[in-house]
């Protein structure tokens, strides 16, 4: 029986890390399968992104952090880096998973194999759950083949795949804030693509300039298209059909500075760890966004914190019962709450609404967990860099040894290179690099260092 909201607790841990999971785990980064079988929406994140079958390495670092056991399986979509690795394990000293590889193709033909009821072939990873006695089974996102794997090996799901797929739709999230009297969106509902026009039209009646179409499934950008100017309905994108795989999408007027008295526009986010019987906050970070608000970074705690006394409050106040939803809808695992913050003229308290919610291992949350097992009252910021000159991993490390700026668990300050994502020449290109300090300007420095170290310029990149 499951509890009732009431009896659901909600713990704010300010900054350190809840009671994780207390099991044993083969978890399957389907990073590729965020969009539960949306093909079209995949592939317009392969191409958006780029070398994303080598972002599933970032939960090496995590993975017995998340789940409190040495025995515990990842299988990755592409080969773990060595240098890496090496560095996780001997300098940092923390407990890596047992690895396997299973590319994206070999997942989803693993997944037509259980659709048409088939006998699942032979697999290294399905062959080594047995070997490893593993009893749960659990991804990015819970899919019928997630399911359907647990099923064959005789293990449990973390989350059930309603519950994934319900705790990421935002259209659920906007109709449970509107029920429960929460702030959310000015929000107009698009049935198919020529109601998107109407919605603007109805929008910009309302006085804004411009609009943000979301489809109820989204991550990375993907699924979510700016209308940049109301006032020209003829020059409004093209909105791509993917969007409208789950059904209708959600047209919401889009705050900015200069309308309805707005002054400043801020994008916090909080860690959520969610379980049977709790909801933990753990962890509130500022997001790094683009111009078209596409994640780029986090840095934790949010510098302004200080300056608005009544924020933390309000967004804990919001994330109980935000926190208790996705509770409710049979989620389990880690999550995060996406703020938009609001600074209007002449009000002394900042508004605070419920952007989305990301019910799985986010970009926050392999920063989050390493940074809060080495430095629980610490700072953290974490960026996304494009190298414009790819580099070898060793070289990589080099750079940031020789200087004294890479990270060890004496030290208490430096840079970790938590993943590096890498082209068809098996080198870097891009990568998530994390600077631990004890403020946030020690750690903004510390990623200007980083700068100086490597001989090769750098641009800011998405998640």
């Amino acid at each position: 029986m499951n509890p009732t909201d009431n009896e659901i607790a909600f713990v704010d841990t300010h900054g350190k890390l809840p009671p994780l999971w207390d099991r044993r785990v083969a978890f399957f980064a389907n990073l590729l399968a965020l969009f539960y079988g949306n093909e079209l929406q995949t592939e317009a994140l392969r191409k958006e992104v780029g070398e994303i079958d080598s972002y599933s390495a970032r939960l090496i670092p995590i993975m017995n952090l998340l789940f409190h056991d040495s025995q515990n399986l990842l299988v990755l979509e592409r080969e773990p880096d060595v240098s890496l690795c090496n560095y996780l394990k001997k300098d940092l000293r923390l407990s890596l998973p047992h690895l396997e590889v299973l590319p994206h193709q070999e997942y989803v033909e693993i997944g037509n194999q259980i659709l048409k009821g088939e006998e699942l072939k032979s697999a290294s990873c399905l062959e080594q759950i047995e070997k490893l006695d593993i009893d749960w089974i659990d991804g990015y996102v819970t899919d019928e083949t997630i399911v359907g794997i647990a099923q064959h090996t005789g293990c449990k799901t973390i989350t059930t795949k309603e519950a994934s797929r319900d705790g990421n739709n935002k259209l659920k999230l906007h109709q449970f804030l509107m029920d429960a009297g929460l702030p959310a969106f000015e929000t107009v509902i698009a049935e198919s693509p020529l109601d998107i026009k109407p919605c603007a039209l109805e929008l910009q009646r309302r006085g804004y300039r411009a609009a943000v179409v979301r489809a109820q499934i989204g991550a990375s950008g993907i699924g979510m298209m700016r209308l940049h100017d109301l006032s020209d309905l003829e020059a409004l994108p093209e909105i791509p059909p993917y969007f409208f795989f789950e059904g209708a999408c959600l047209v919401q007027g889009w705050l900015e500075p200069g309308i309805k008295g707005i002054d400043k526009v801020r994008s916090p986010s909080t860690q959520l760890f969610v379980n049977d019987t709790t909801v933990y906050a753990y962890d509130m970070t500022e997001q790094i966004l683009s111009q078209e608000s596409i994640h780029q970074g986090n840095i934790s705690p949010p510098p302004y914190m200080r300056d608005w006394p009544g924020l933390r409050e309000e967004t804990m106040r919001q994330a109980e019962l935000v926190g208790r939803w996705l509770q409710s809808t049979g989620y389990r695992g880690t999550a995060s709450i996406d703020w938009l913050v609001i600074e209007r003229a002449g009000q002394s308290e900042l508004e605070v609404i419920v952007c989305e919610i990301n019910a799985r291992v986010t970009g926050a949350t392999y920063p989050s967990l390493i940074a809060r097992h080495f430095l629980p009252e610490g700072a953290w910021l974490l960026r996304n860099l494009r190298l414009k000159i790819p580099l070898s991993t060793v070289n990589l490390l080099n750079m940031f040894e020789k200087p004294g700026h890479l990270f060890y668990p004496d030290k208490k300050a430096g840079i970790i290179p938590l993943n590096l994502n890498f082209g068809s020449d098996n080198l870097v290109h891009k990568g998530q690099f994390l600077c631990l300090a004890e403020t946030t300007d020690a750690c903004l420095k510390y990623l200007h260092l980083a700068e100086q170290d490597l001989p090769v310029q750098w641009d800011s990149d998405r998640d």
